[in-house]
């Protein structure tokens, strides 16, 4: 009879250590396989905000940004208007910039006192009053520019009758003589503040008094001459 061969101590020590090996070999191999699955996840990272916001700014962006420029955001202007003393003054940020001779309102027909803003602003006006219709020219009453007031009705403008300026002479809105007018036109904005006092207050006397000596008054004088007859 054929007996089968008994192992030996050492012989099962061996074959234990060599199936050992290879489950720990199996494990590595697996988990390598594992982590190369991961890594390229784990090395992705992202987008940096701070690079977006970076990023070149568009045309219409940069338009925006200047449109509302802190610059432009802290200018104000105020006109101030002295009935008594037939004179408008521009204040820039605080400071007294231009004052020019103006016509106000006769005492028929007052200039409107109080605050207001300018809420038009038109080049070459036409005229319409009471059906009667007159086209930009030298015969308009209106001038070459038109500031229209919150009031309605009442603006600041030019006129045909340029010996006017410095009367009590209008039907109540502003007159300046032509120079003056286109001047003022392109200084002042839609949306500008526009105060017109009745009475030597504090503010008045605070622009106007003392002559201004530190603020050179604009002439009256109109550029070119015009027909009288001007009826605003």
């Amino acid at each position: 009879m054929i007996r089968p061969k008994m192992e030996t101590p050492v012989e099962k020590a061996g074959f234990a250590v060599v199936i050992l090996f290879w489950v720990l070999a199996l494990a590595a191999l697996s988990q390598a396989a594992h982590g190369q699955d991961l890594k390229p996840a784990t090395q992705q990272k992202p987008m940096s905000v701070q690079k977006i916001s970076a990023k070149p700014q568009t045309a219409t962006t940069q338009k925006q940004a200047k449109q509302t420029s802190p610059e432009e955001q802290a200018t104000t202007r105020l006109i101030v208007i002295s009935i008594p003393d037939r004179q408008l003054a521009l204040i820039v940020d605080g400071e007294v910039v231009k004052v020019y001779p103006i016509a106000v309102g006769k005492e028929s027909t007052p200039s409107p006192e109080g605050e207001f803003t300018i809420i038009t602003r038109t080049e070459d006006p036409t005229y319409y009053h009471e059906g009667k219709v007159i086209p930009p020219g030298k015969n308009n009453p209106l001038g070459t520019r038109w500031m229209g007031l919150s009031l309605k009705g009442y603006g600041i403008h030019g006129t045909n009758a340029p010996k006017s300026i410095g009367k009590a002479a209008s039907h109540g809105c502003i007159r300046m003589a032509k120079k003056n007018l286109e001047e003022l036109f392109t200084l002042v904005k839609v949306g500008d503040a526009v105060t017109i006092r009745s009475e030597r207050d504090e503010l008045v006397a605070q622009v106007f008094g003392n002559n201004n000596t530190d603020v050179q008054v604009a002439s009256a004088t109109a550029s070119t001459p015009a027909s009288e007859g001007g009826n605003e």
